[in-house]
C-alpha cells in the first residue's frame, strides 16, 4: 500500500476537520509571503537594513521555499505527508520564535530561510493530505476551493495582519503571531490526518534540491544587479550564467533520475500546465500590488502600516467570495471560465488600478476589488487542475509542483518588481540641489535622510509616484498575456467539461 491509500476511518467530520488543520498551515505560509510589506520600512529603520538587506529580508522566505518544495513533495511521498506536515509545522514555529526576538538584520534573513524550510515541508503535504483524505471529486473540489480560498485571502490579509500588530506591539509580533496557530494545528492534526502507509520505494534526490536553489538564486541575483541604479556587468555575468547552469543541471538531473523529482511529462496536459501558469501569474499580481501600493502609501502618502495594509484589503474583499465560490461551480463552469475568465476580470480591474493610482483613490480600491476576485476565481481552480490530472502516486510532486508555482510568482514579483520600483525611482528623481545624496537611491532613503526637507520629499514622492504606475502598468499588461494564455491552453475545458483526469484516489 501507499500514500494514494485511503484509511477506513476516515469519516466525513475527520474530513472536515483535516481541512481545517491544513488550511491552518496554508494561512500561516501564506501571511508569512506579505505580511512584511506593511511592516517593512519599520524593520529598515529599527535594524537599520539597507535597501539590499531590506530585499532579502523578503526574498529569503520564497526562494529557499522554491528551492525545496519540489524535493519536500517526493520525502512526502516517502516518508508519509503526515509525518512531514507534523516537522514543517514545528520548524515554523521555532523559525518564527528566532525572528520575533532577531537582534539584527543578518539573524533575521536566517530566521526567515528557515521558516521557508518548515513551509516546504507544510506545503506539498497540505494539498496532498487533501487529494488523500476526500475521495468524492465533487467534495475534493470544494475542498481544494476552500484551500484556494485560504492561500489568496491568508496573502491578501498579511499586509492587514502586519499593519493591525505594529500598531499596538513592536515588529517581532508579525512572526510570534505564528506560534499559537502552530501549536492549535500541532494538536489537531495528529487526530485527523490520514495514516497511509509512505511509499519507500520512492527516493529522494538531493541535488535536484541543491541545483534548483543554485538556479533560483542566480536569477533573483541577476535580477536584482540588473535593475540596480549601476549594475556591475561582470557580477551580472556571473548570476545569469549561475542561474542557466543551475537549470540545465536541473533538468539533465530529472532526465537521468529513475523516479524525478519533477517529471516534466505532467505538463504534456494542459489543463495542468494552465494551472501552474494561473497559481504563478496571480500570487504576482496579489504580491506585486500589495509590496508597492503599501510602500507607495506609507512613503508618500504617510499612512500608517495598519492604513496601507487596509487599503490593499480591497484585494482580500474581491477574492473571498470567487475563491469559495469557483470550487463549488467548478463541475458547472469548467476550468476555462473560472482561470482565463478571472485573468479578464483581473485585467480590467488593473487597468482602473492603474488609472486612478495616485490622483483617485476611489478609482484605485474599486480596481483592486475587482483584480482579486479575478485572482480569487483562477486561483481557488489552479490546485484542482494541478492535483487533479496526476496519478494520487504523484500527489506530493503535484503539489509540490502547484506550490513551486505560487512561490515562484511571488518571489518573481519581489525580485522584478521591487527592484523596478527602485530603478525608475533612480532614473527619474529630480532632487533640489543640496540634497542629502542617499534620497537619490530609494524613496525610503529619502524619508531616512531628509525627514524634515518638504522639497526633497516631494521631489522624491513624484520620482516614486512614477514608479509605482509603471509597476502597475507592467503588472496589467502580465494579467492580460495570462488572459490569453491560458484561454488557449484551457480551449476544451468549457462549461461542464471534467477538471480532473484522476478522480479517483487510488
Amino acid at each position: 500500500m501507499t500514500t494514494s491509500s485511503m484509511p477506513a476511518e476516515m469519516t466525513p467530520l475527520r474530513r472536515w476537520l483535516l481541512l481545517v488543520a491544513v488550511s491552518a498551515g496554508v494561512l500561516l505560509i501564506t501571511l508569512d509571503n506579505t505580511i512584511l510589506y506593511t511592516a517593512l520600512p519599520t524593520l529598515t529603520a529599527e535594524l537599520g537594513a539597507t535597501a539590499s538587506e531590506s530585499l532579502w529580508i523578503l526574498n529569503a522566505y520564497p526562494l529557499v521555499m522554491c528551492g525545496l518544495l519540489l524535493g519536500a513533495g517526493t520525502l512526502g511521498d516517502r516518508y508519509g505527508h503526515r509525518r512531514l506536515f507534523l516537522i514543517g509545522l514545528v520548524l515554523f514555529g521555532a523559525a518564527s520564535l528566532v525572528a520575533a526576538f532577531a537582534p539584527g538584520v543578518t539573524v533575521l534573513i536566517t530566521a526567515r530561510a528557515l521558516l521557508a524550510v518548515g513551509a516546504a515541508c507544510m506545503m506539498p503535504a497540505t494539498l496532498a493530505l487533501i487529494r488523500i483524505g476526500f475521495d468524492d471529486v465533487r467534495q475534493r473540489n470544494v475542498a481544494i476551493g476552500v484551500w484556494g480560498s485560504i492561500s489568496v485571502v491568508g496573502a491578501a490579509l498579511g499586509p492587514i495582519v502586519g499593519g493591525l500588530l505594529l500598531e499596538h506591539f513592536w515588529w517581532g509580533s508579525v512572526f510570534l503571531i505564528n506560534v499559537p496557530v502552530v501549536l492549535g494545528a500541532l494538536v489537531l492534526t495528529p487526530w485527523v490526518a490520514p495514516r497511509a502507509r509512505p511509499d519507500r520505494s520512492r527516493s529522494w534526490d538531493a541535488l535536484s534540491s541543491l541545483y534548483a536553489m543554485v538556479a533560483l538564486t542566480g536569477a533573483v541575483f541577476a535580477i536584482k544587479e540588473a535593475t540596480g541604479p549601476d549594475p556591475s556587468w561582470p557580477l551580472l555575468a556571473v548570476t545569469a550564467a549561475s542561474a542557466v547552469a543551475g537549470a540545465w543541471l536541473f533538468v539533465r538531473r530529472q532526465r537521468e533520475l529513475d523516479d524525478p523529482v519533477l517529471d516534466f511529462a505532467v505538463f504534456r496536459n494542459q489543463a495542468f500546465s494552465a494551472g501552474f501558469l494561473a497559481a504563478a501569474c496571480s500570487m504576482f499580481v496579489i504580491g506585486g500590488v500589495q509590496l508597492v501600493t503599501t510602500q507607495r502609501f506609507q512613503l508618500v502618502e504617510g499612512y500608517t502600516p495598519l492604513q496601507s495594509g487596509l487599503l490593499v484589503a480591497a484585494l482580500a474583499a474581491g477574492s473571498l467570495l470567487t475563491s469559495l465560490a469557483g470550487g463549488a461551480t467548478l463541475h458547472v463552469l469548467g476550468l476555462r471560465t473560472l482561470i482565463t475568465g478571472g485573468f479578464i476580470l483581473g485585467t480590467l480591474g488593473m487597468t482602473l488600478a492603474a488609472l486612478g493610482a495616485t490622483s483617485h483613490l476611489g478609482l484605485l480600491v474599486t480596481g483592486l476589488v475587482l483584480t482579486g476576485a479575478g485572482m480569487g476565481a483562477a486561483m481557488s481552480v489552479a490546485s484542482t487542475a494541478i492535483i487533479g490530472n496526476v496519478p494520487a502516486r504523484q500527489a506530493g510532486m503535484a503539489s509540490s509542483v502547484e506550490e513551486v508555482s505560487y512561490e515562484f510568482g511571488n518571489l518573481l514579483a519581489v525580485a522584478i518588481l521591487g527592484s523596478l520600483a527602485t530603478l525608475v525611482y533612480t532614473l527619474t528623481v529630480q532632487l533640489p540641489s543640496g540634497a542629502p545624496a542617499g534620497a537619490a537611491d530609494s524613496m525610503s532613503q529619502a524619508v531616512t535622510v531628509a525627514p524634515g526637507d518638504p522639497a526633497v520629499l516631494a521631489a522624491a514622492g513624484a520620482a516614486y509616484d512614477t514608479a509605482f504606475v509603471t509597476v502597475l502598468a507592467i503588472i496589467t499588461a502580465v494579467v492580460a498575456v495570462c488572459a490569453v494564455a491560458t484561454g488557449w491552453l484551457l480551449r476544451h475545458y468549457g462549461p461542464g467539461t471534467p477538471a480532473s483526469a484522476y478522480e479517483s484516489n487510488h
